[in-house]
Formats: structure tokens, sequence, C-alpha cells
């Protein structure tokens, strides 16, 4: 994650108190972000009712420089003070794989490189996730042929199981609650 802003770290230190916010924010498995007012989350859990794409540039990446993970599996972004818990389609991270001049290399939807993965996880709908230090992440499927192509080669060897059991397995929340 990359470091958070100034002004964060300063709106934290004024107001330390600040109640959590749940269910305004939704992160798909293409690392969209969604802004869930109340009657989106009314009418129903992410990401069945997905609510409206945030689409500024600038908001965008605002919330990815202070989007983290907390200790129980929690995603989240810190605005000001106040911590937004984001509901997950899949994963915490989505993943780019592409290829360079060095081979390939992996990044997260907010921009940190991966440079090491520990394992290679493919669930019961066919998607491929890679575990590192950083956590769990789904390789977005528009990469899936660079992916394919480290499969094929031997530096992945994905195992199967369950999405359930892989969620529950890196202890991540897909809808954090109070």
């Amino acid at each position: 994650m990359a470091p958070m802003d100034d002004i964060v770290k300063a709106a934290l230190q004024k107001w330390p108190n600040v109640p959590a916010c749940h269910g305004w924010l939704g992160l798909d498995a293409r690392g969209a972000w969604y802004l869930r007012d109340e009657p989106t989350q009314q009418a129903g859990p992410f990401p069945q009712s997905r609510g409206s794409r945030i689409e500024h540039v600038k908001l965008r990446a605002f919330i990815e420089r202070n989007y983290a993970v907390d200790a129980q599996g929690a995603a989240y972004f810190q605005n000001g003070p106040q911590r937004v818990f984001v509901s997950l389609e899949a994963a915490p991270w989505i993943l780019d794989v592409h290829r360079t001049a060095e081979g390939v290399q992996v990044t997260s939807h907010v921009g940190e490189a991966w440079p090491v993965i520990d394992a290679a996880w493919l669930d019961d709908a066919g998607r491929l996730f890679l575990s590192a230090p950083q956590g769990l992440g789904l390789v977005r499927s528009s990469d899936m042929d660079t992916a394919a192509d480290m499969v094929a080669g031997g530096q992945w060897q994905p195992q199967e199981l369950p999405f359930a059991e892989l969620i529950a397995r890196h202890h991540i929340q897909l809808n954090p609650r109070p």
C-alpha cells in the first residue's frame, strides 16, 4: 500500500474517534470502485446491488492511496478521520499481470508491485488468485492470457480450492460489519 496522505494522517490526529462507515463503498472483481448510497444498500448486498461506479480519476486515486486491509481481513479506505469499510466482490486486491522486458510483473489495483508470489489458487468458478506477503489477490480476467503462460511454464502451480474456503483460509471479510 502507498503511504497514507498527510492530510489523512492529520485528520486522524485531530478527530480520532469518528465512527466507521460500512456498506457505502464496493470493489468489484475488475478493480472498479462503487459508491453505494442508502437505496442501493437497501436493494441488496454488494455485488448484486452495485451502486454508482466511481469514474472521477482523482477520487479513485485518493481512495487507492489510502486503501488497506486490517488485521481482521477487512478492507477499508481511510477517508480523513473516518474508516470506510469496503464490500468486496472477490478479494481485497485485484491484480494486473503483464509482460515487461524483464519478464512478468504483478501489480495490485492500487499500483503496488507484488514481486513475490507465494501460491496460486483456482476457485470453483475457475478464477485465479495469487497470494503474496501483501495478501490475497484476484487476477483480472483481462490478464488471464499472461497468467496462463505463468501456469503453463510452471512458475505458478495453482491449487484448487472452493471460493468460500479460499476466503476463509486467508481471513478475508467480504462484507465487513460493525
